[in-house]
């Protein structure tokens, strides 16, 4: 009997491919990993505080918008006026959520930020290197693999939250 593989997991689908396919596969799973820790709560239960730190499954959502911008387009891409977060305040400060924000509104936030990180991440080779205010250079490589270390970890904190939500856990 033949094992049939589940489409959502990418990074298996991906096993054989080229390092960019399996690179990009893996962040994609994270991403969709996040939104799925989201689907079917309310707002008022994505923004509860379940862990004395401030970190709420909404403000993971918005924490990771922040990064997708500061690290692909940003980064890699500026436009006039960009500029790259460096501070601790910056980095607290993008998981806080204002009164009007919604987990429709973050959600889509995410999704067109994670489509512009795909754009431009798609647009330039993975040896491409640019300078880092803090790390001297980065290639564009580092910076996937950062970005999956980065949304990952944070995928496993909105596994967390949510199993503490309502007891849902699991990657899909």
């Amino acid at each position: 009997m033949e094992q049939t593989i589940d489409p959502t997991l990418g990074p298996v689908l991906a096993r054989t491919g080229d390092e960019r396919a399996v690179l990009t596969s893996f962040l994609d799973f994270h991403r969709a990993v996040v939104l799925r820790k989201l689907r079917g709560l309310s707002d008022a239960d994505a923004r509860r505080r379940l862990v004395p730190s401030t970190t709420t499954l909404a403000g993971l959502v918005k924490h990771l918008t922040v990064v997708e911008r500061n690290w692909f387009p940003t980064l890699l891409a500026p436009e006039p006026g960009d500029v790259y977060l460096t501070s601790e305040e910056d980095a607290l400060a993008s998981f806080t959520l204002s009164d009007q924000e919604s987990i429709g509104g973050l959600t889509e936030a995410y999704e067109r930020a994670c489509a512009r990180s795909r754009a431009v991440a798609a647009s330039i080779d993975l040896d491409h290197v640019v300078p880092h205010p803090q790390l001297g250079e980065v290639s564009l490589r580092w910076i996937l693999v950062h970005m999956i270390e980065e949304t990952a970890r944070h995928a496993g904190h909105a596994d967390i939250l949510r199993e503490l939500t309502d007891g849902e856990a699991g990657a899909l």
